[in-house]
């Protein structure tokens, strides 16, 4: 036990040393491309790109604010829950999400 719990923490400074230099070298923009580009939406399916294409027929860049909503009410189980044939409970997310958006501030564009 105490050497897998030696590990973790090994493992977890790493993360720290790694997160510390993203973040002092890349603007938040792309701390957030690169993570959306990259991770799992769904089985076989990897970056909002392919969710997009996939569970819209659209490109990422067209999707409605309501459409990244129900994408990231989706988040941490993309393989339990549907952004493409969303229950109930994924709309009460959609619904929650939407409200917390109209906090949040759109990124700049970036060159």
């Amino acid at each position: 036990m105490f050497l897998w719990q030696g590990r973790s923490w090994v493992r977890k400074g790493l993360e720290a040393y790694f997160t510390f230099l993203i973040e002092a070298m890349w603007s938040k923009q792309r701390i957030m491309e690169v993570y959306l580009n990259s991770i799992e939406m769904g089985d076989g399916i990897y970056g909002v790109q392919a969710c997009a294409e996939e569970n819209f027929g659209l490109d990422a860049k067209n999707l409605s604010r309501a459409d990244c909503a129900l994408i990231a009410a989706t988040l941490p189980n993309p393989r339990r829950f549907s952004s493409k044939n969303p229950g109930p409970y994924m709309r009460k997310r959609l619904r929650q999400i939407e409200r917390q958006m109209t906090y949040i501030p759109l990124f700049p564009e970036e060159h």
